[in-house]
């Protein structure tokens, strides 16, 4: 039997004030934290050179890592439609720092994040940098102020474990998962 493939996967948690990003090593089902930070852009005020520097620091990160996977999290559906544009291409940006360096991309609702880390898809963000410090064993000490750097991490652990189930290896979801599954049951 062969040994467990590396994958190195790239988490970022998208935001124009502040953008958190996690990177974290799989082998087989083991997870190692390489790297955690947050990006603070609320001293620059022009939205242009705010997106500069998303995209800048998401190909610094995939230069230094090379990562095999750039998991990102999706923006959620607000009242301010503004705050919504601006998000979207904060997401926008790290998307595309990621094509130019053709690392494939996966994208989880903030729900779906959630759940896969703590188990309810309605917990706070303190919950979920608990989490990831339990899940990594980073002490206490270690763990940065922002939680938009654990979120990051979050999003990345949150890939990490859809890549384990045997349907994300097959690549069939839904329909596809369940043809795949229950040959017998489909005339």
């Amino acid at each position: 039997m062969s040994p467990p493939k590396e994958q190195i996967i790239l988490g970022i948690d998208p935001g124009t004030t502040i953008m958190g990003y996690g990177v974290i090593r799989v082998v087989g089902k083991q997870q190692e934290l390489l790297e955690m930070g947050a990006l603070h852009l609320s001293k620059y005020k022009d939205h242009a050179v705010k997106l500069k520097r998303i995209f800048d620091r998401v190909v610094a990160l995939i230069e230094t890592h090379h990562p095999d996977h750039l998991a990102v999290e999706a923006p959620f559906f607000g009242k301010n439609v503004q705050s919504m544009l601006k998000l979207g291409r904060a997401q926008g940006v790290a998307l595309a720092a990621a094509l130019s360096r053709d690392v494939p991309i996966a994208e989880y609702a903030p729900r779906r994040v959630k759940q896969s880390i703590t188990g309810s898809g309605a917990a706070s963000k303190e919950q979920v940098a608990a989490m990831v410090a339990r899940t990594l064993k980073i002490p206490e000490a270690s763990m940065p102020k922002e939680l938009d750097a654990t979120d990051g991490v979050a999003v990345a652990l949150c890939h990490a474990f859809q890549l384990a189930t045997p349907r994300m290896q097959t690549g069939h979801s839904g329909w596809k998962a369940f043809i795949a599954d229950n040959p017998d049951r489909v005339r």
